[in-house]
């Protein structure tokens, strides 16, 4: 993993992502990785609004947005970086979060469509393809429509990129994140002014990082 994100990679990403001035970053990876086109992004204040009341084990993920995309579909989307044991929990427990954060939304209590992306730094599923989508079926309600739960896994040690000169943007921000070869890191930054961005604001914060 790129050797950035290794302290607290949750932490350091929401401290720099959970900005107005950042949207335009989170929409341009959300993007390539769920293959749509956003036509509106906003934050959910909720971690921010909330961080005193809840316990640390909820206090985690990056980012949690709700979008509407240019064919009109609202959806809620988190992102969150995993590590060590009980993925699985961890990723249902994420995902839970996120699709009741909606209730903190003051404008439109809406309840859409919820999907996460999740980014592990190790390799946990037995399959070739570094991302992996997961379909989790719901009980059906009386009287209402069955729901589906979307989880996005991104497993950043099996990313290969097989033409690593004509890189897609899911491809450039896998090469960014995964960071194991500086000069692929480099390239991607000057292919990708979002990415070069997200780089300058990290860089940035641990120069002028304070003890909180």
């Amino acid at each position: 993993m790129n050797v950035k994100f290794i302290a607290k990679s949750n932490y350091l990403l929401r401290k720099v992502l959970n900005s107005k001035d950042s949207l335009d970053i989170l929409q341009d990876l959300i993007e390539s990785i769920l293959k749509i086109k956003i036509e509106k992004i906003t934050l959910n204040p909720y971690l921010k609004q909330r961080k005193n009341e809840l316990p640390t084990e909820e206090n985690f993920g990056i980012a949690d947005v709700r979008i509407l995309t240019k064919e009109n579909e609202e959806m809620n989307v988190g992102l969150q970086f995993i590590d060590g044991k009980y993925v699985e929990t961890k990723l249902l427990l994420y995902y839970a979060q996120i699709h009741t954060n909606q209730l903190y939304y003051k404008h439109n209590k809406k309840i859409a469509k919820t999907t996460t992306i999740n980014f592990l730094n190790q390799n946990y599923y037995d399959t070739f393809s570094y991302h992996k989508k997961i379909h989790i079926k719901t009980k059906k309600i009386e009287n209402e429509d069955e729901e589906e739960i979307i989880l996005n896994v991104i497993e950043l040690e099996k990313f290969q990129p097989i033409f690593l000169h004509n890189l897609n943007k899911e491809e450039q921000w896998m090469t960014y994140f995964k960071g194991d070869n500086q000069e692929e890191v480099e390239r991607v930054k000057r292919m990708n002014y979002k990415i070069n961005k997200l780089d300058f604001l990290i860089e940035d914060y641990w120069k002028n990082e304070k003890m909180e």
